[in-house]
């Protein structure tokens, strides 16, 4: 065809190499493979190295994307661990005030161990967050919306300040909450795009994964040196699973998008303070419209009081007690006793993060049931 696909088209047509048709790329779980001749040695020799079926992932990763270089490994983290493996003792790194917790205590391990210079700012100033790069910033990490504080960083300003002062500066973004259906966060300036693929790529909590992608062909030779040195690429089985989940991404995102709308509205209407992008209250809110293509489905809300959010959380039903988000089922959490917890309570006061702040990880689920659900639980806690 001589049209451009849609997105949501790309992601349901998967392209294989399968001597026997079949219609659903097949699963290669042979740790080996034997070569044609001495001559040559085949495409595929150790699973480590490459595997087909992941690489069938990565290709049609690579169209979902819009990028030239993509690699799927076992797990968010993993793909950052591959990412940080390129600075030495001494590199400077600038990095936002409000990370995923993991991303955050991996960043203090290289600062603490390795001899990384990592600092941490309010990537909402932009006056701030660029007086902080300078010609020797080797790495700068930035995430939008921002886990779990949704804040909102202006990429392209950051990106093209980071390349002004140093062309050789590369500029990672944490795209989880986005997805490539949302955010095309290399077609803004970032030079490394990462995604913990276990949230919306996958969305049923049944894999762990992360994906890499860049259109640089330098990055990639980097990354793929440590991936396969490590061995971190992503298991064959893990792969399969994961090519079976990005065929209904679009329609998973888009009903779990409607929902959150919806919720944050009603949420707002219970006079509690919330932080999601899709309203018109969030401080950043023209320019997320601005970066992206809608505010999706993590949102997060304030209650005043640490025990009454303890108490509203455990009176919930439908929502499930756990960290993570991009599943099917809704999920709520208290950050600060969860997934950021790992960051000193000084830590968190030093960044302005409310210990009372609850987490809302809107699902595919009725919802008029979800938001009865909460209304509940607010009367059960005796917040109203």
């Amino acid at each position: 065809m001589s049209k451009q696909l849609s997105l949501e088209t790309e992601l349901v047509h998967v392209s294989h190499k399968d001597g026997n048709n079949a219609s659903v790329a097949p699963v290669y779980l042979s740790a080996t493979f034997k070569p044609n001749s001495f001559d040559d040695m085949g495409e595929f020799d150790y699973t480590r190295s490459g595997n087909p079926t992941r690489a069938t992932l990565q290709q049609h990763l690579s169209k979902v994307m819009k990028a030239k270089f993509v690699y799927a490994v076992n797990s968010g983290m993993a793909a950052l661990d591959v990412i940080v493996r390129s600075l030495a003792p001494g590199d400077e790194v600038v990095a936002g005030d409000d990370l995923y917790g993991g991303t955050d205590r991996l960043l203090t391990y290289i600062k603490t161990v390795n001899g990384v210079k990592v600092g941490h700012y309010d990537t909402t100033n932009l006056e701030l967050i660029t007086s902080k790069i300078t010609k020797t910033t080797k790495m700068v990490f930035l995430e939008s919306p921002t886990n779990p504080l949704i804040k909102i960083c202006d990429l392209k300003a950051i990106a093209d300040y980071a390349h002004k002062q140093n062309p050789e500066c590369v500029v990672v973004f944490d795209n989880t909450m986005m997805t490539p259906l949302l955010m095309s966060p290399l077609e803004l300036g970032a030079d490394i795009q990462y995604e913990s693929a276990t949230k919306y790529m996958n969305g049923h909590h049944d894999v762990m994964a992360g994906v890499l992608a860049t259109n640089s062909e330098v990055l990639a030779k980097k990354l793929f040196f440590v991936i396969n040195a490590t061995g971190s690429g992503l298991a064959p089985f893990d792969s399969w699973l994961m090519i079976r989940g990005l065929k209904t991404m679009a329609l998973r995102v888009e009903r779990q998008q409607e929902n959150a709308i919806k919720i944050a509205n009603w949420l707002e209407s219970q006079n509690v303070k919330v932080r999601y992008p899709g309203l018109k209250s969030h401080p950043h809110y023209e320019l997320h419209n601005k970066q992206s293509r809608g505010p999706g489905a993590v949102l997060s809300f304030e209650t005043g009081d640490v025990s009454l959010s303890k108490k509203i959380i455990e009176a919930c039903e439908l929502y499930s007690v756990t960290v993570s988000f991009g599943y099917v089922c809704s999920l709520i959490s208290l950050p600060c006793l969860m997934s950021h917890a790992s960051i000193s309570a000084e830590t968190r006061k030093e960044r302005d993060f409310p210990e009372d702040l609850i987490r809302l990880c809107v699902g595919i689920e009725n919802v008029d049931d979800l938001i009865d659900d909460l209304d509940s639980a607010f009367k059960k806690s005796g917040f109203k």
